[in-house]
């Protein structure tokens, strides 16, 4: 990949006067060397990858440690009921997240989108976006363009790891490449998605990774619904015109930072905090026998 910053992503964005998913597209072309159709048949079989995941799940389904199972669809009956408090659209969002997450823990097809634990953000985002405002396909297809290039950024600059930087790099990065898709996809501007995805990364500084028993099923699953509306806040605030004081390269950098501080009992290891807690430890106890 040609970028190994956002800076220079908007630069060549400026000087070839091309939206940011073409950028993105054409240099994925170049550095695969396939040709522009074969890019974008790869795109939308990622993305048809996605909507099949949330059309397959099941309710009935529990993962083999029988904490997670059924959240998603109890969303949506809630949704339904017309009682939520965010409306329809952000009940629509976090119902399927919920699926999204729930289906990665019962062994079910899923995107990693970057991750596993973060493979509900992105997912839940534009498959609602797409529900709500009637879009084509190959829209939605050209908009993860523009996730691919924020994410691969992240990824040269800092890390996606949990285990190497904490669910910050894994569901910050989820969120922030969801959040500068979503301005793409309202007609925002590239600066503005760099904005943010600049907000939805500081948003969720220092989350550490601590799943219960070592599992990615709690407290992943819910958090990938907290990146999923995060990125949301985070795309309204941008297309308002709202700016990060802080820039996105920068936020990246100190994500990396704070995530190569954070000690390993906070990297997945399923020792500290949420995992380290007294129902946490007996979880475990009863999964694993120690």
């Amino acid at each position: 990949m040609a970028f190994n910053s956002v800076a220079f992503l908007l630069k060549i964005g400026e000087q070839t006067q091309k939206p940011l998913w073409e950028v993105v597209l054409e240099d994925d072309m170049r550095d695969r060397q396939v040709t522009r159709k074969a890019s974008m048949d790869h795109m939308k079989t990622l993305w048809e990858a996605m909507k099949s995941a949330d059309t397959a799940y099941n309710p009935n389904l529990q993962s083999r440690s029988k904490l997670v199972g059924g959240d998603g669809a109890r969303m949506m009956d809630f949704v339904h009921s017309g009682k939520t408090i965010g409306g329809d659209f952000i009940g629509n969002v976090i119902a399927t997240a919920l699926k999204m997450g729930e289906s990665n823990a019962c062994m079910k097809r899923i995107v990693a989108a970057p991750t596993g634990g973060s493979c509900g953000v992105l997912p839940a985002v534009l498959i609602t976006y797409q529900a709500e405002n009637k879009l084509a396909d190959e829209q939605i297809i050209e908009a993860m363009y523009v996730a691919a290039g924020f994410g691969q950024i992240i990824e040269a600059r800092a890390c996606m790891s949990g285990a190497e930087g904490g669910c910050q790099a894994e569901i910050g990065t989820a969120s922030a490449m969801a959040a500068a898709t979503l301005v793409a996809l309202r007609g925002g501007t590239a600066n503005q998605s760099s904005e943010a995805c600049a907000m939805a990364f500081k948003n969720l500084m220092g989350l550490v990774c601590d799943p219960v028993a070592g599992l990615v099923e709690s407290p992943c699953i819910k958090r990938n619904v907290i990146g999923a509306v995060n990125a949301i806040t985070s795309a309204d605030m941008a297309l308002a015109g709202i700016k990060s004081v802080i820039p996105a390269d920068e936020v990246i950098d100190a994500m990396k930072e704070v995530g190569d501080s954070m000690p390993p009992s906070l990297r997945e290891t399923g020792v500290g905090g949420i995992a380290g807690t007294k129902t946490g430890r007996e979880i475990a106890r009863r999964l694993h026998g120690n």
